[in-house]
């Protein structure tokens, strides 16, 4: 009996394998063949769970669910509008700035490896960094050129994010009216001990985790732009915008925009760049050690090297916005699998007690 039980556990696993990678390649397929559409509901989504809080929060004061939203739409607005007449035309010139420096600053640091490969050389040390420098900076040439070459295009694409962006803002302005019925009539399709802990991990993991992550980030942005200005670093704004960008990434995201601001930098000025990595770094610090842990707390659950499998899956799947995505899915998948295994073992089994029949039957 033993051996027949393992046999058939060795059999579902084996099974299973294919079936996930099959389920897999069709999911991917799925999302290339809809991935416009995909792509805007999700980012409505998201927009409604974050805007959400607000909206309770008017709620409180007496008026109408309506009324609220409309309030919150209208200044989330306005401060979109407001901060995008400020920041995005700063941000765009000093983005055309940086592709117009980075062959100067690829010239430059061929000095410092012509003075490595110099000392190399007196040392007999099989090195030929001069060499290998030489093709790395032709192929970052030949892509800050078909970057350049793109902003013909950027009217066209400005048009279609504006578009983007309206469908956004309305699908937004309907979930969060009317979010929550649709929400609830597809829970109702599934058994109870599914749908209610389905429902309940997912609001955890997707609230939580896209407000965590969005104050983090605007943490880094805000304390790394005056120190990036006191350093002097060029273009500041932008790179700090770039490391707090990154931080939507989960887990890797800040190192990620860290490393590739620090290679920018060095570039231009060794010394600049460690001061600015040391610097991004400590904030880092700061934020992994004293805030992540009062933000976030563990609501995931996951451990690391999930978390890890979920971003690459995500990034297959899904691209950025999978990479985005991948954890708080993750999370709610394993919460809701916690959430039912716990039901399962507080079920208590119910014992029927006959009755003593009467006597003289």
């Amino acid at each position: 009996m033993r051996r027949s039980a393992s046999f058939q556990r060795l059999l579902i696993f084996g099974l299973s394998g294919p079936i996930v990678a099959l389920n897999i390649w069709l999911l991917s397929q799925a999302f290339r063949y809809f991935e416009h559409l995909i792509t805007v509901l999700t980012v409505a989504a998201i927009l409604a769970f974050l805007l959400n809080y607000p909206v309770q929060f008017f709620e409180r004061g007496r008026i109408t669910r309506t009324q609220a939203v409309i309030v919150v739409l209208l200044v989330s607005l306005t401060l979109l509008v407001f901060v995008g007449l400020i920041l995005v035309p700063l941000i765009t010139d000093q983005m055309v700035q940086l592709l117009k420096g980075i062959p100067g600053w690829l010239k430059r640091s061929q000095d410092t490896l012509e003075w490595f490969d110099n000392w190399a050389r007196a040392r007999r040390l099989p090195l030929d960094l001069q060499g290998f420098s030489s093709r790395i900076n032709t192929r970052i040439e030949s892509q800050v050129q078909a970057l350049a070459g793109q902003a013909v295009g950027f009217a066209l694409g400005t048009l279609t994010g504006l578009i983007d962006t309206v469908l956004v803002v309305v699908l937004a302005f309907y979930m969060l009216l009317y979010g929550d019925r649709v929400w609830q009539g597809l829970i109702n399709l599934l058994p109870s001990q599914i749908g209610l802990p389905l429902s309940a991990s997912l609001r955890l993991n997707f609230q939580n985790f896209f407000i965590s992550q969005l104050l983090l980030g605007l943490f880094m942005v805000v304390t790394l732009t005056p120190i990036f200005l006191a350093l002097k670093v060029p273009f500041a704004l932008l790179f700090a915008l770039l490391i707090g960008a990154a931080e939507l990434i989960p887990f890797i995201g800040a190192t990620l925009g860290i490393g590739i601001v620090t290679i920018l930098v060095l570039f231009q000025n060794w010394w600049l760049a460690i001061q600015v990595a040391v610097s991004a770094i400590f904030m880092q610090q700061i934020k992994d050690n004293v805030l992540a842990p009062r933000i976030m707390g563990n609501f995931t659950g996951l451990n690391p090297i999930w978390i890890f499998i979920a971003i690459l899956m995500g990034a297959e799947i899904a691209g950025f916005l999978g990479v985005i995505v991948a954890v708080p899915v993750a999370g709610t998948i394993k919460g809701t699998i916690d959430a039912i295994r716990s039901l399962k073992q507080n079920v208590v089994p119910t014992v029927t007690i006959p009755q003593d029949s009467p006597r003289g039957s």
